[in-house]
């Protein structure tokens, strides 16, 4: 029982701690240098939106006033088969060159996104979602990179904004804090593994059609590295999206990516032999695969070390203090129903609710449940 208690222990540990150090050792040590130089090619911004009347049109304006040639700039919404004003308000914007292409059927995000990228005439297509604001600049600082005919997709920085200052939105934004931090060392050491929906950038001649179930964002950087190239992470072209300041709304989110994710990782599993694709298998393990086992390890570990405090104080110790974090953390649930503000129970609340997330993930792919469709998790 101390063995076990022990393994789950040190794959905790390793899985927020040792592999974030492990990146940074490696991007500091032998880093992957991007050769950037002026690359100014026909781009098309492909917003997917399913009943975005309430944002389309700001989008639609932001997108428009990109610093950069009107002329190499081509701007496509696809609509899978909005059933709201969506189509109406794009038809607004024809005379200022955006292109509507509707998608009947409603089938789901990758599937629009694999039949618009076949209208796109964009040497490079930059992915976005309609309740995504862009700088000005985004284009100017994501383009460089594809000078450097080794990268295949582009990722830019997502700022939440937490207009509501609810705990949802701030622990959201410390999970994305963390997360982007790994992005950056993960870029630097081999590749990205995943790039924010709302904001990347692919080579048109690199974009492979993904199967309709796919999380595109995540499964791309896969994609991209099948065929000898990768993915990196470019922190000047920034973006801005409300958080989620619901926590049904959160946790449902969570639960449909982290199942897509586990269908992706199944369905690539040989991308996770290091003999196959090296240090990209690493990052796939470690930062996507055990992170997701993770409540799995915190169950084994709840139980083993609460029968082992039976003849030791020292798991006595251990079995008291988990028992008072999950406490707080189901305290700071029951605030947030109760609409009460509850500062520093925030994290272990958001902990929780990211680790249930990953277990019904979990479950939901071992039960064959399938997300093809999506809606839109963040109010307007």
């Amino acid at each position: 029982m101390e063995v076990i208690f022990g393994i789950c222990a040190f794959a905790l540990f390793y899985t927020y701690l040792g592999y974030p150090l492990l990146v940074f050792i490696v991007a500091r040590l032998f880093p992957k240098k991007v050769v950037t130089s002026l690359y100014e090619p026909k781009v098309t911004v492909l917003i997917t939106a399913y009943n975005e009347e309430k944002d389309i049109r700001e989008k639609i304006k932001n997108t428009l006033a990109l610093d950069y040639p009107k002329n190499k700039l081509e701007v496509i919404v696809a609509s899978d088969g909005s059933t709201d004003r969506t189509d109406q308000i794009v038809k607004d914007f024809e005379e200022a060159g955006v292109k509507l292409f509707r998608q009947e059927g409603r089938v789901g995000k990758t599937e629009t996104q694999n039949n618009a990228v076949e209208r796109a005439s964009g040497e490079v297509v930059l992915f976005s979602d309609a309740t995504t604001m862009y700088r000005a600049d985004v284009l100017r600082a994501l383009l460089p990179n594809f000078a450097d005919s080794t990268v295949g997709c582009v990722g830019g920085k997502l700022i939440y904004v937490d207009s509501s200052n609810s705990e949802v939105s701030s622990g959201a934004k410390s999970y994305w804090s963390y997360e982007t931090l790994l992005k950056e060392k993960e870029s630097h050491a081999c590749s990205l593994i995943g790039v924010s929906g709302c904001m990347y950038a692919v080579r048109k001649s690199a974009y492979m059609r993904m199967y309709p179930e796919a999380c595109s964002d995540f499964l791309i950087c896969t994609v991209i590295y099948r065929q000898g190239m990768r993915s990196v992470y470019e922190p000047r072209a920034v973006c801005s999206e409300e958080t989620n300041d619901r926590s049904d709304k959160e946790f449902q989110m969570r639960v449909r990516v982290i199942s897509q994710t586990f269908t992706d990782l199944w369905r690539n599993r040989d991308m996770m032999n290091p003999f196959r694709s090296g240090f990209y298998a690493i990052q796939l393990v470690s930062h996507k695969l055990l992170r997701y086992m993770a409540p799995y390890f915190l169950l084994v570990m709840f139980v083993a070390s609460g029968i082992l405090a039976v003849n030791s104080i020292f798991f006595q110790l251990l079995f008291l203090l988990q028992s008072a974090f999950y406490l707080v953390g189901v305290c700071g649930f029951m605030l947030h129903s109760w609409n009460r503000k509850f500062g520093i129970l925030m994290l272990p609340f958001y902990f929780l609710l990211s680790n249930l997330a990953a277990w019904m993930g979990l479950i939901n792919f071992l039960r064959g449940h399938r997300y093809a469709r999506w809606e839109p998790a963040r109010e307007a």
